[in-house]
């Protein structure tokens, strides 16, 4: 009986999983729409690929591992997919700073990892290591967004936080925890409710800032409204100018500052820009500033 629930739990597991796995494709067909990976981070997708293909090397290693290994198979793939697609539309500096951490990562902790389980230990001492390998490393994939949170409480917005990522890992991170209390895996139990955990704090910060603007759309308004107000003062500066005739032009007029003609020169290229490459701007600076 217990054999058999294990297995039901383990199923929804595996649907819930390929969920999260699948879950980014939104975030990634904005990414080739736009060709540009924006403010959204690297880490998450090379931490849950190396997780998941030390997940499926444990289920290989495991008798009863099956379900584990199938299932991280299957999002070792997808996690392939999104490295490649932010390597391939990152900033140059952004592509060689993920591409250094997939190398690293991905194929040389991986394989330093499988080389040594095969060739150095053997028996129960393989499923051990790796299990605390994989439990580490599923922390990791759970703390990864962390860095998306730090920049939705930064912004007050959660355009970078995809929310079907975060209740996913919520979900996920519940349902595994039940399956280990079944099956009594304690590599599986601990990451994953430590997850669930995780995955709640994300939920509610999304619930307090789902309202809020991007800050790229905040900061052209805040430069909309400069705008209009230099446009205002130098209204004023030619009433002035107007109601008195007997000055000689450029002799007695008083020439604008440096400033000014600056101000007026960044108002009009402002206006003469259209959304998507004011938008594209606004977002180049906050980057730079950040």
């Amino acid at each position: 009986m217990m054999a058999n629930l294990s297995f039901i739990i383990g199923i929804i597991g595996n649907v819930v999983s390929i969920l999260v796995f699948t879950s980014p494709i939104g975030t990634f067909r904005r990414v080739v729409k736009k060709k540009s990976t924006e403010n959204f981070k690297s880490i998450p997708y090379v931490a849950t690929l190396l997780s998941t293909s030390l997940w499926t090397f444990y289920g290989l290693l495991k008798p009863d591992g099956l379900l584990v290994s199938t299932v991280n198979g299957a999002g070792a793939a997808l996690q392939t997919i999104y490295v490649i697609l932010f390597l391939i539309y990152a900033p140059k500096d952004t592509k060689i700073k993920t591409l250094k951490l997939f190398l690293a990562m991905d194929i040389g902790f991986l394989g330093a990892v499988v080389a040594i389980t095969l060739l150095a230990l053997h028996g129960s001492q393989q499923i051990v290591v790796v299990g605390f390998l994989c439990a580490g490393l599923t922390l990791g994939m759970y703390g990864s967004p962390m860095a998306a949170m730090r920049t939705v409480i930064k912004t007050k917005s959660v355009e970078f936080m995809p929310f079907f990522l975060s209740f996913f890992l919520f979900l996920n991170g519940g349902v595994w925890t039940v399956y280990s209390i079944l099956v009594r895996d304690f590599f599986i139990g601990v990451p994953n409710a430590i997850g669930f955990v995780l995955g709640s704090v994300q939920l509610i910060l999304y619930a307090v800032y789902k309202k809020g603007r991007p800050a790229s759309t905040k900061t052209t308004e805040a430069e909309e409204e400069e705008g209009s107000a230099h446009l205002v003062e130098m209204g004023a500066y030619e009433s002035e100018t107007q109601k008195t005739p007997s000055l000689i032009k450029g002799r007695s007029m008083p020439k604008p500052t440096v400033s000014r003609q600056l101000s007026l020169q960044r108002i009009l290229k402002t206006y003469s820009l259209t959304p998507y490459e004011l938008y594209s701007s606004q977002s180049h600076k906050h980057d730079e500033e950040t």
